[in-house]
């Protein structure tokens, strides 16, 4: 293993990974022995691996609070949607995976599709700092967001009828129907977050070393896999970049 790239993404001699605790889909709860469970934390073990080197996990409660630590030494690499307002701080890979975004609204909402969202006199409730609130925050010209400080709040606005529409994550979102009457969940979705490894700017070969990683997943099936051992659904294996437009 490249000495260079051991210096940038292990200098205390262990893959330090920051976790979004809110992102139900990648990360699951502690096991026994209080290690992290999930695709996300199996994927960041994979990388210690492939570096020679010990895994931990470095919780945090919201994506916001673990993209704002990207200027602080509180973890090595991240695993959370790449978002161009994130990357003013962290150097992304590739998407390894890809998580539709979308609304849930009222059963009487004239509102059809996700694509139709930005008109005047709606109003968007989602969790502050997000990938899709930040996507919603550059691209909506007419209506209005309702920030709340996690998803659960958000949700809260919508069912107590504050919001015309609840944004997030297709799966969630599934989930959330399920628990209140009278909703619907819109046809289509407004984004596609990319689920992706995170590094420090400065951390230039540390940055293709996991480029390289991300890519090979992808291509040998590791993602797939990954996927069906750990159940999740409503995701899907990013393309290939050099099949991918992005």
């Amino acid at each position: 293993m490249d000495s260079l790239v051991l210096q940038q993404l292990a200098p205390h001699g262990v893959l330090r990974t920051g976790i979004n605790l809110a992102n139900f889909l990648l990360v699951g709860p502690a096991d026994a022995k209080g290690h992290r469970t999930g695709l996300g934390p199996e994927f960041a073990r994979m990388i210690a691996l492939r570096l020679g080197v010990p895994f931990t996990c470095v919780p945090f409660v919201s994506p916001r609070e673990l993209a704002d630590a990207a200027n602080r030494d509180a973890w090595d690499i991240c695993l959370i949607g790449a978002e161009r307002d994130r990357a003013q701080t962290i150097a992304f890979t590739s998407a390894y995976l890809e998580i539709d975004a979308t609304c849930l609204v009222h059963a009487e909402s004239p509102l059809m599709s996700a694509q139709t969202l930005d008109r005047a006199g709606v109003s968007i409730a989602a969790a502050t700092g997000s990938a899709y609130e930040l996507w919603l925050t550059r691209h909506m010209r007419h209506a209005q967001l309702l920030r709340a400080p996690t998803h659960d709040h958000a949700y809260e606005a919508f069912a107590q009828g504050k919001a015309d529409a609840l944004a997030g994550l297709r799966p969630r979102l599934l989930r959330d129907e399920s628990t209140l009457a009278g909703v619907r969940l819109l046809d289509g979705c407004f984004t596609a977050v990319q689920q992706a490894v995170g590094t420090h700017l400065q951390h230039e070969a540390g940055a293709a070393f996991l480029e390289r990683f991300v890519e090979e997943a992808k291509a040998s099936g590791l993602i797939d896999e990954l996927i069906e051992r750990h159940q999740v659904r409503g995701v899907r294996t990013a393309p290939l970049l050099s099949s991918s437009s992005r």
